[in-house]
């Protein structure tokens, strides 16, 4: 499977530059995407204030999001939007502070079979700076 025109799939890290779990995430996002051979493209969104925060829809340091949407399960349409850490339940290992490595597989999966590249209105519009 490859994305449409053999593009890399967009991943989003939007953290804060003293985010704790930001180099966590992106390494996460890296080795996975590497594991099931999915080319992506990374762009690290430093986050720096409430009103920011607010304007792209972000959920906490570090948020994770796959073609503009979200890893976390669930949370597409949440709207408590602040510049705090956020805290992810991981599974086996209870709660940390980036997203699940099966979430960030589960979304890469469904974008490059999907064949988007992360520029689809219907998609980015929640990505809007």
């Amino acid at each position: 499977m490859t994305t449409e025109a053999g593009r890399p799939v967009r991943v989003e890290i939007l953290a804060r530059q003293d985010c704790q779990g930001r180099a966590m995430a992106a390494i996460v996002v890296e080795r996975v995407a590497a594991e099931i051979g999915v080319p992506v493209t990374v762009e690290v969104i430093d986050m720096k204030s409430e009103a920011q925060a607010k304007k792209r829809r972000f959920l906490g340091s570090p948020t994770v999001r796959v073609d503009g949407l979200d890893v976390e399960p669930g949370t597409n349409g949440s709207t408590d939007f602040t510049l705090g850490d956020r805290i992810y339940r991981g599974g086996e290992r209870g709660l940390q502070g980036w997203p699940d490595a099966r979430w960030i597989r589960a979304a890469l999966v469904v974008a490059q079979s999907s064949g988007s590249n992360g520029d689809s209105p219907a998609r980015s519009s929640t990505m809007s700076p």
